[in-house]
């Protein structure tokens, strides 16, 4: 009598059964709960009592702390100042970190050469996005303030102004576009490139109509990651002559003197307001400021995922 040999599933159903129990699986896995369960605990407790100290002022206040200007008398100080400057340096890293970023990671990816060079220059991006931020802000003291200054562009604030604020910030965020962008082009499948080459394109053609749209939702991700970044740092803007206190540009300043001119921005105004004397500065309005970063934050990562939704759309 011929007995056939067992077939794999019926080999690999014998070992699972006879196997024991696997303790230190169960062990890892209660463990990475444990870990996700704690992280979310301190964000909760975090974001609790901030928003409990927050209520207070938007109570008290609403729309009237948002859109009035620094004061030395908490009653009537806002964020307005701060809001200003946060986004006219967000504009600024948009419009210098995000083309440079992208274009040198399309160069390093689908036109660089496979070689020493190529990988030492990744290998130096790589290390220039954990290099510290107020390493940056230095950088943007010794050449930015000075840049802006001597080409006439400093007003009263010999260079230390939104400008070069702006350039730094830039500077600051360039590796993480760079990368998050390469990783991106990276992950698009190489058949999507022959599918182009095979009906005639050209290397460009390809690189603009099937590549860089396949890699667009990876590219956001990376510009929402560079925006946080920018809008949180308050080291570099420290170093490189923010104003800390109550003297930004004024509420009614044109848009040359904002620009050229002394300013500020909501994270520089937080950590003020968090070291005053006054109870109410620190306790109230301290919180009620984080409130308003979480918002602006939040609004620019909804605007990146639908516009990665929109694109993920047209390419099905």
């Amino acid at each position: 009598m011929v007995v056939s040999a067992p077939t794999t599933t019926e080999i690999v159903a014998q070992h699972l059964a006879g196997k024991r129990v696997p303790i230190g699986s169960i062990v890892f896995r209660a463990a990475l709960l444990m870990a996700l369960l704690t992280s979310l605990l301190i964000l909760v407790t975090l974001l609790t009592s901030i928003t409990a100290g927050a209520v207070p002022t938007f109570q008290e206040r609403g729309l009237d702390f948002i859109t009035s200007p620094l004061s030395l008398d908490p009653a009537t100080a806002g964020v307005w100042s701060g809001i200003v400057g946060s986004a006219g340096i967000a504009a600024l890293v948009t419009v210098i970190a995000f083309p440079l970023g992208i274009g040198t990671a399309v160069y390093l990816e689908e036109y660089a050469s496979r070689g020493r060079l190529t990988n030492l220059l990744r290998t130096n991006v790589r290390n220039l996005a954990s290099v510290p931020s107020i390493v940056y802000g230095l950088l943007g003291l010794a050449i930015f303030v000075r840049v802006v200054n001597l080409i006439g562009l400093s007003g009263t604030s010999s260079g230390r102004n939104i400008l070069a604020a702006g350039v730094t910030m830039a500077v600051l965020v360039l590796p993480i576009v760079i990368i998050t962008t390469s990783e991106a082009l990276r992950a698009v499948p190489q058949t999507i490139r022959e599918a182009g080459f095979g009906v005639g394109a050209t290397k460009w053609e390809v690189i603009r109509h099937q590549v860089i749209p396949s890699a667009a939702p990876g590219i956001l991700t990376g510009a929402v990651l560079a925006i946080a970044r920018a809008f949180g740092e308050t080291a570099p803007l420290l170093v490189i002559g923010v104003a800390t206190g109550f003297f930004a540009a004024a509420a009614d300043a044109t848009f040359v003197e904002r620009v050229t001119g002394s300013y500020t921005a909501l994270p520089v105004v937080i950590l003020s307001w968090s070291k005053q004397n006054d109870v109410q500065f620190a306790d109230t309005l301290a919180p009620a400021a984080i409130v308003v970063l979480l918002a602006m934050l939040l609004t620019a990562n909804a605007a990146a995922i639908i516009i990665r939704n929109r694109f993920d759309r047209n390419q099905q």
